[in-house]
């Protein structure tokens, strides 16, 4: 049975032959005349290097971190553009008289549908090949093509030799003026620390411990001097009491009151030589007034003697009370400019962590400040070596290693692709014309169908008979159906053959004309 049907079908197809050559040949041939009508598409490429640096980065950092892939798609998005795009189709005549005509948006667009930009991967030792890319344009002229690609290419050169500097150039100013902010900046630190340590030099951090150590020497001189003091005190009130009660007092011979700040002077010397050396000025000035007090002494005494030779000498007791008051006389003034000193001295230790706390935050700022100037200066030595670099082409760059030349040859087109799509587009509709036809007969052609209609197996069946005038019909239309398309199709052929001699002997006279056949 399926024997049978294979039968049926194919007949049908035999029978339907001259329809569906009427109706493929034509679309095949008409894909055929588009195939060879498409224009010859001609395409010119370049390569560019991308040398390496010819100073290594260990011994001098470059500038442009920039990699050659990045470098390329900013040229590339700055080539593309529809002001430069437009300007290079007029400037090499890509479009020819055409251009005027064309709409600036299409030729944008076509323009960027024809060039290529190509990353070219090569094989190295260690997979450290050298990087590549290539450059293609495609048109309908070879040399106007490598014409286009060689002008993108030196556009490419020149824009990358351009960001190079330019960042170059940029990175080193930008860094003179960092280097020259903070220098700025700090110097106004420094004056600001040196103005406060002007202002508070009393009560800087660094002269706490000595200041600490006279704070306790004049604590210790104070209490010096209050028990001395004291012992006056009672003193002078025994001599009152005693003589008030024998009317004399004991044979003595009182200190005057330079002989007692004489002596007090030497126990203070004695005492500060504990705690400082020969060259204090503490030390020095002890010294001093202790060899004037002395000499002051010599010349008192000398005088007390001429005196007492010329006057009667007052009573003891006078000369007791008064030296003892003399005394008590010296001790308050002392007692008073130790307490000044003590206030002084209190007032600069108390101030002192306030002043630290401030002096450490201008210290730190000027810190900060100074690594910064310091990084910057650094830095400001590597833009500037880097400029170098990039002013003496020794950093990496971009080097033609294969220009464009027009090709020869056309690139592989659609022709063929062309020729099948039609040869294919024309079986398919003469396959569907005759489904067609097929699907729309209601006749009955088989036992089968028979069978299929009635629910019943007949006893036999009987074929149609044609009459003579039907059978010359039959074979007069499928001849009619054939000629009907291969007619169109051997015109079209006709056309092409007559325009494939057209442009022969255009190209022949062409010739001629230039004397390049003799």
């Amino acid at each position: 049975m399926g024997d049978l049907d294979l039968r049926f079908y194919a007949s049908i197809f035999f029978r339907r032959l001259p329809l569906f050559l009427a109706v493929a040949i034509p679309v095949a041939t008409l894909g055929l005349a588009v195939a060879f009508m498409l224009p010859k598409i001609y395409q010119a490429s370049a390569k560019i290097l991308v040398e390496a640096p010819q100073i290594s980065a260990d011994l001098a950092r470059p500038t442009v971190q920039t990699n050659a892939y990045q470098q390329l798609q900013v040229i590339e998005q700055q080539i593309t553009t529809r002001e430069n795009l437009v300007a290079l189709a007029q400037r090499l005549g890509v479009y020819g008289g055409e251009f005027a005509k064309l709409a600036e948006a299409d030729i944008v667009e076509d323009m960027r549908e024809r060039m290529t930009f190509e990353e070219l991967q090569q094989d190295g030792y260690g997979g450290q090949g050298a990087r590549m890319f290539s450059v293609s344009f495609e048109g309908r002229d070879s040399r106007i093509a490598a014409d286009v690609v060689n002008e993108v290419t030196e556009i490419i050169l020149q824009r990358n030799e351009s960001l190079r500097n330019d960042q170059a150039r940029e990175t080193l100013q930008f860094f003179q003026d960092e280097v020259a902010r903070l220098g700025t900046e700090l110097s106004v630190i420094e004056a600001r620390i040196l103005e406060f340590k002007n202002t508070n030099r009393d009560a800087l951090p660094d002269s706490l411990d000595f200041r600490r150590t006279q704070q306790s020497t004049l604590q210790e001189r104070m209490a010096a001097l209050e028990r001395e003091e004291a012992a006056l005190r009672g003193r002078r009130n025994n001599l009152v009491e005693l003589f008030e009660a024998t009317g004399v007092i004991a044979n003595a011979a009182p200190l005057t009151a330079e002989q007692q700040l004489l002596q007090d002077l030497k126990r203070t010397l004695s005492d500060q030589l504990v705690l400082f050396s020969e060259t204090s000025p503490n030390i020095t000035s002890l010294r001093a007034r202790i060899a004037a007090l002395e000499e002051s002494v010599r010349s008192s005494n000398s005088a007390d003697e001429d005196r007492l030779q010329k006057t009667k000498p007052p009573s003891e007791l006078d000369l007791q009370l008064s030296d003892i008051d003399q005394r008590l006389a010296f001790i308050t003034r002392e007692k008073e400019t130790i307490g000044k000193s003590l206030a002084k001295l209190t007032a600069s230790v108390s101030a002192t962590p306030a002043n630290e706390t401030v002096l450490n935050s201008l210290e730190r700022d000027r810190l900060n400040l100074q690594n910064q100037y310091n990084v910057a200066t650094a830095r400001l030595a590597e833009a500037s070596t880097g400029k170098q670099i990039e002013a003496g082409s020794k950093g990496e760059r971009f080097t033609v290693i294969e220009p464009a030349i027009p090709p020869q040859d056309p690139i592989k087109s659609n022709r063929r692709r062309v020729a099948a799509a039609g040869a294919a587009m024309g079986g398919g509709l003469g396959l569907g014309l005759i489904f067609l036809l097929e699907l729309l007969n209601k006749r009955v052609r088989r036992p089968a169908e028979i069978v299929q209609m009635f629910d019943a197996q007949p006893l036999a069946t009987i074929p149609y008979i044609s009459l003579p005038d039907e059978k010359r019909r039959s074979y007069l239309r499928p001849g009619l159906l054939f000629g009907a398309g291969a007619i169109p199709a051997a015109l079209a052929l006709l056309a092409l053959s007559h325009a494939s001699v057209g442009q022969f002997v255009q190209k022949i006279a062409a010739r001629l004309g230039e004397g390049r056949i003799m």
